[in-house]
């Protein structure tokens, strides 16, 4: 998946992946994780997602990274924000208040970038990618980010052979496999979403399960 793909997906608007309201199981399970206020938390593949300013309001200094310069320039316009532009390496950065924006690909985030993050917040990254990128970006995270961080991580399990991703299906597995080894990830909620997502059903999806995962230290 080249990363033309995604910039066509937001040039055309192609963007159901992109919710209109905040993130439930954000606000639901972040407290829970215990973060300090003014930790900086990174979100990877962030787009113009509302959980971004959630995440700001609750205190937490807020690195979003993002390949499509589109998307970052909608959230800071659709805000209202006049953001500082700056360079800073290979990526064009963004930044109102406690939010920073980082335009450019996520595999060239180094872990000098993110040495400060303290906690994850992935709710459509991993399952943005098809399985190749899947191994890639967790050995990626595994290696920039502190094995201390708390996080969250949202994934969706359903059959793959009655639909093509994006998003992709991630099983629990394979969750455990690409991330237990630096990670605990624990289940906090297994939904059955079905109902709620007419596109997957027009598709022929037949079982559409949403999984929480608590990302924390071993």
């Amino acid at each position: 998946m080249q990363p033309e793909f995604w910039h066509k997906r937001w040039q055309s608007n192609q963007i159901g992946f992109h919710l209109p309201q905040v993130n439930p199981y954000l606000q639901r399970f972040w407290p829970q994780l215990g973060l300090e206020e003014g930790a900086r938390v990174l979100v990877p593949l962030c787009g113009k997602s509302l959980d971004l300013l959630w995440l700001a309001q609750e205190g937490h200094e807020v690195l979003g990274i993002e390949l499509s310069e589109k998307a970052i320039e909608d959230f800071f316009e659709e805000h209202q924000f006049d953001p500082d532009v700056s360079v800073q390496g290979p990526f064009k950065v963004y930044r109102a208040g406690s939010i920073e924006l980082w335009c450019g690909d996520f595999f060239d985030v180094t872990a000098g970038d993110v040495a400060d993050c303290a906690g994850l917040y992935d709710r459509a990254a991993l399952i943005a990618l098809p399985p190749a990128m899947r191994e890639q970006y967790a050995a990626h995270l595994k290696r920039i980010l502190s094995k201390d961080a708390l996080g969250l991580l949202i994934t969706l399990d359903y059959d793959q052979a009655q639909k093509d991703g994006p998003p992709f299906a991630v099983l629990d597995e394979e969750v455990q496999r690409l991330l237990g080894s630096v990670w605990s990830l624990k289940i906090l909620e297994d939904q059955d979403v079905l109902e709620e997502n007419g596109k997957f059903v027009e598709q022929g999806v037949t079982r559409l399960e949403e999984r929480v995962y608590r990302v924390c230290t071993r």
